[in-house]
């Protein structure tokens, strides 16, 4: 062997080995047998799917006042298990009104028949198309889920979600569908400015039409890509106290006196602005951690 080529490939050796000090590791394959739910943490990492070891442990029988939505999700992921026909969802409405436990609680009941989450982050939609092809030739059914999802008006990853949902070659694949919690209908802020856009237009027969702006389209497209919209409405006073006694009888903590106690509900649904289903976990987790701190000190 010459000296030029011993040195020729002592350079390339040379070349090879910083590549591999820049290049990021090969990802790992998750173990898919280790958990139920995953979060995906970025296709440049080296463990692209991490495994959540304890999902939040909630039953569909825990999601109350909200039976007409739970009703039709879980008749659409059973329709999805079965490998029949089922819609992307969207979940939107008020804060704590059982959006995101209502998600969690599905994969707690259907687990068992292959049900599993992957938790995708709103800065991470652009990677839809690498978690599709991750899963494509699993037996599992997956729903991605995205939890309080919204995008600002410059933001253009809803572009790619938009894009998988319905309208690109790359979509979604017998085995995933997206579930979406939102605070907002159309998931994009609207203005007023843009209604103003629309245009009145007299046709025959006195028949009249109403365009929408390009910029209100383009916002409402996005939400129709999901074929199941179910909305969440505040909780009235009852509902409120209903799911507080709900809760109190599950943590062995509902007092004789539920009067008195009704009255200090619903003071602290009114110091937090909220009579959600979240104010009622957290009052009735409080009352129930007082009353057994003071049995134990007394």
């Amino acid at each position: 062997m010459s000296q030029a080529f011993e040195s020729l490939l002592h350079r390339v050796d040379t070349v090879l080995q910083r590549l591999e000090q820049v290049l990021p590791p090969p990802s790992k394959e998750p173990d898919w047998k280790d958990a139920i739910a995953f979060r995906w943490r970025g296709a440049d990492r080296q463990q692209r799917l991490h495994p959540i070891s304890h999902p939040k442990a909630l039953n569909l029988s825990d999601i109350r006042c909200i039976e007409r939505q739970k009703d039709s999700i879980t008749r659409n992921t059973r329709q999805f298990l079965r490998g029949l026909p089922a819609n992307n969802v969207l979940l939107w409405g008020s804060r704590g009104t059982g959006k995101s436990s209502l998600i969690k609680a599905l994969l707690n009941e259907y687990a068992g028949q292959g049900l599993r989450l992957i938790e995708v982050d709103r800065q991470h939609l652009v990677e839809l198309p690498d978690i599709l092809e991750l899963l494509e030739n699993r037996p599992e059914k997956y729903i991605l889920y995205c939890d309080d999802l919204s995008f600002e008006a410059d933001d253009a990853s809803y572009k790619t979600l938009k894009a998988v949902l319905e309208g690109s070659l790359s979509g979604l694949s017998g085995n995933a569908l997206v579930y979406a919690t939102s605070n907002r209908r159309h998931l994009l802020p609207e203005y007023q400015s843009e209604n103003q856009q629309a245009r009145y237009h007299e046709g025959e027969h006195l028949q009249c039409e109403i365009h929408q702006g390009d910029v209100v389209e383009e916002k409402i497209s996005l939400s129709e890509r999901f074929g199941l919209w179910l909305s969440f409405h505040p909780f009235t006073q009852e509902q409120y106290l209903d799911i507080v006694r709900y809760w109190l009888e599950k943590l062995d903590s509902l007092p004789q006196d539920w009067e008195g106690l009704r009255q200090l509900a619903l003071r602290f649904a009114l110091e937090r602005g909220s009579r959600s289903g979240r104010v009622a976990w957290q009052f009735a987790r409080d009352w129930a951690g007082k009353t057994a701190l003071h049995k134990l000190e007394t």
